[in-house]
Order: C-alpha cells, then sequence, then structure tokens
C-alpha cells in the first residue's frame, strides 16, 4: 500500500494530466456531433482491429464446422444456377446476376455484399456483431444484414473498414414476420433470455400454428421478404388479448457465425421518405 501512495505521488502530476485529458474528450464529444461522429469512427476502427485480432484465432478452432457450412451454401448456389439453365427464369437470374438491371431490363432492388464478422456478443441485453466491411466497401447505415440460415441485424454504424451491427438479439429489435404456410403476420422481438430462441408477438388466435412451423420476414420488414427467421418451437397464449406468443427458434446460430451478407436496398431511402412524409393538406 505504502509503494502505491509513492507511486502516486510521484507521477500525481501526469496522472492528473491523463485524467484531465479523458474528461476534455468526453465533454467534447457530448457536445459536438461532428466530433462525436468522429470519435464514434476510430473507437469502431480500433475494436474492429482488435476483434479481427480475436477472431483470426476463433476462426481456426472452427474450420471444420465453418467448411461445412461454405459447403452447403456452395451446394444451395449450384443447384440454383442448374435451374436457371434447365428452366430460366428472370426473378433467380437477378438474384444471382452482378449486373444493375436483368435480361428485361428489370432495375435491381437488392444487392447482396459479403462480409467478414470479426466480433460478435450473445450474453447481454444489446448485443452487437462487428463487421470486416465498411463505407469503403459499400455499407451504409440501415441496411440489413443475412446469414446463409437467416436474419442477423440491422448496421447501426459504419467506419471506413468496419461495421457495427445490431443483433437480433437485442431488445430494441423489432420485425415484421409472416408464418410461411398461412401468412399470418406477426413482430419478432427477444425478450433478453435464451439467445437461442425470440419472441414472435401479435399473431391471432385465429391463426392455425403448430410447433416446427416456418417463421419468415415479412414484406413490410427492413430486410428483403420470406427471409428465415426460424421455427416455431413453442405456442403460448396471451391470456390479456386475442393474439398468441410464439417461443421461435432462430435460424441462425450466433455462437458460431462468421459469414454474413450485407443487403443493400436500392429503394430504401425512395421508401422512408415517402413513408416519414408529412401530410400538408389540412395544413393551412
Amino acid at each position: 500500500m505504502k509503494n502505491i501512495f509513492l507511486f502516486i505521488r510521484r507521477f500525481f502530476v501526469f496522472i492528473c494530466f491523463i485524467i484531465l485529458q479523458v474528461v476534455c474528450v468526453v465533454l467534447l464529444s457530448n457536445s459536438s456531433k461532428t466530433h462525436q461522429a468522429f470519435f464514434a469512427a476510430r473507437a469502431n476502427e480500433i475494436t474492429g482491429k482488435i476483434d479481427k485480432q480475436y477472431s483470426g484465432v476463433r476462426d481456426y478452432l472452427a474450420l471444420k464446422k465453418e467448411n461445412d457450412k461454405l459447403q452447403q451454401e456452395n451446394a444451395r448456389l449450384l443447384n440454383m444456377l442448374k435451374s436457371d439453365y434447365e428452366a430460366p427464369d428472370s426473378t433467380i437470374k437477378t438474384v444471382i446476376d452482378t449486373s444493375i438491371r436483368d435480361t428485361l431490363n428489370h432495375p435491381r432492388k437488392y444487392t447482396f455484399l459479403p462480409a467478414k464478422v470479426v466480433g460478435n456478443t450473445v450474453s447481454s441485453q444489446s448485443n452487437y456483431l462487428m463487421l470486416e466491411r465498411g463505407s469503403n466497401q459499400g455499407v451504409k447505415k440501415n441496411m440489413s444484414v443475412i446469414s446463409p440460415q437467416g436474419i442477423v441485424g440491422v448496421v447501426v454504424e459504419v467506419s471506413g473498414n468496419y461495421s457495427k451491427v445490431m443483433s437480433l438479439l437485442h431488445r430494441n429489435t423489432r420485425v415484421s414476420a409472416i408464418i410461411k404456410k398461412n401468412n399470418s403476420s406477426g413482430d419478432v422481438e427477444w425478450d433478453g433470455t435464451d439467445p437461442h430462441f425470440v419472441l414472435m408477438r401479435k399473431v391471432s388466435k385465429s391463426a392455425q400454428v403448430v410447433k416446427g412451423d416456418t417463421v419468415l420476414t415479412s414484406t413490410y420488414s427492413t430486410y428483403p421478404g420470406f427471409i428465415a427467421v426460424g421455427t416455431v418451437a413453442e405456442i403460448k397464449t396471451d391470456a390479456t388479448s386475442n393474439f398468441y406468443v410464439l417461443k421461435i427458434k432462430t435460424a441462425t446460430d450466433f455462437f458460431s457465425i462468421q459469414h454474413v451478407y450485407v443487403v443493400e436496398n436500392a429503394r430504401y431511402e425512395e421508401q422512408t421518405t415517402l413513408a416519414n412524409k408529412k401530410d400538408l393538406r389540412n395544413v393551412e
């Protein structure tokens, strides 16, 4: 204890200088949106580089499982190509073609950008992923993120080479979804308990739901329509309303996720601008 006090006494001026510098940085970032954005971007870069080093070790330990996933994804893509040759379909070609327009001159709506996961949390109430792909590679805020198995999250922060994704396992996440077999709709959210499951609320009791039913994103969602959310694991009745509460086993395994796709919606800005436009007809 004596040595600690001697150390503090010897370096008291330097310690005070460091503390004051930290306080100044905090006050500056809180009072200026420009500086706040700058420090957030630098923090994302530093955190991304640290997570990248950790990810290298994690990747090595999960090579076999990851290779199995990549083989499944490659098989799925090869099957799609084969179906194109046997029964040409412009909508399928649009998904796998990298051009701006398809053979019928229809403009592309969604573009899929591959990205590597270099950081991921699953144990808190507010979980995030860090991707090694940023604004320099075409990523923007509010883009949705999916895996080969299902939905993952939404981009909330972007720096030059990294992006931060609010996971499906986040208390503020809300996803519009449907039950595949009958299109019954509901809202998917996470209750902050088990990372393997989410809840689907506001499902009408008139819907014929059984365990094992597939849940997909709806066309009202931030995500492209009909992307897997998961499967029904449990059905509960809400005694206070005419709705079911469904417990959904997530399609994406957030404990082993390594590679994802960032989805660019070419019409996102147009859609959100119109949706947020105020009705001025009654304004004098």
